[in-house]
């Protein structure tokens, strides 16, 4: 018996040390951990597409093509000012816009823009799950008046399953709007 247990013994030391070498380098992992899913962070980045739709927008919005820029919204979307007056429905929203930069606005410019498409995966108060994009830039506008407007603005989007941008939030100081608008 002693023979049999000493000879399982060598047979199992010489395949266990005979066996081939992996890489010294190679990277140890808990197993525990790599069985369980990777918890998501709140927020990521998301895909630049997303921020090709904003830079798009402001491009047709100063180019006064309304209806190119409209084609990235869904029908029931909501616009939305830091004031709290808001557009609810794509319809509402064109018209507004188109009346704008027909009636109102002569031409109308942005600079300076930055882009940031997150994917919120955890709300931390209020704001939707899903796809963001946040815009900061400046704006100028000669208005139909003859004056002028300048100022910084920052929008967010908020985009449905489908790409479309569902809510809009845009922040932006009125006062140079109102008196620029002024005869």
């Amino acid at each position: 018996m002693k023979k049999t247990i000493a000879v399982a013994m060598a047979t199992f030391l010489f395949f266990a040390c005979s066996s081939p070498k992996t890489d010294d380098k190679a990277v140890v992992t808990n197993d525990s951990a790599a069985a369980a899913p990777a918890k998501p962070q709140p927020a990521e980045f998301a895909d630049s597409k997303y921020a090709d739709i904003g830079r798009s927008g402001l491009a047709n919005l100063s180019s006064g093509n309304i209806d190119a820029w409209m084609s990235a919204f869904a029908d029931n979307a909501v616009y939305v000012w830091n004031n709290g007056d808001s557009l609810a429905g794509k319809a509402a929203i064109a018209a507004y816009w188109k009346n704008r930069r027909g009636q109102v606005i002569d031409s109308i410019s942005f600079m300076n823009q930055i882009w940031l498409p997150i994917k919120v995966n955890q709300p931390q108060s209020v704001e939707q799950p899903g796809i963001w994009v946040l815009g900061w830039y400046q704006v100028k506008a000669k208005y139909k008046t003859g004056k002028y407007m300048g100022q910084s603005i920052h929008t967010d989007m908020h985009f449905d399953a489908s790409d479309k941008i569902d809510r809009l939030i845009q922040y932006l100081d009125r006062v140079p709007i109102n008196a620029a608008s002024k005869k």
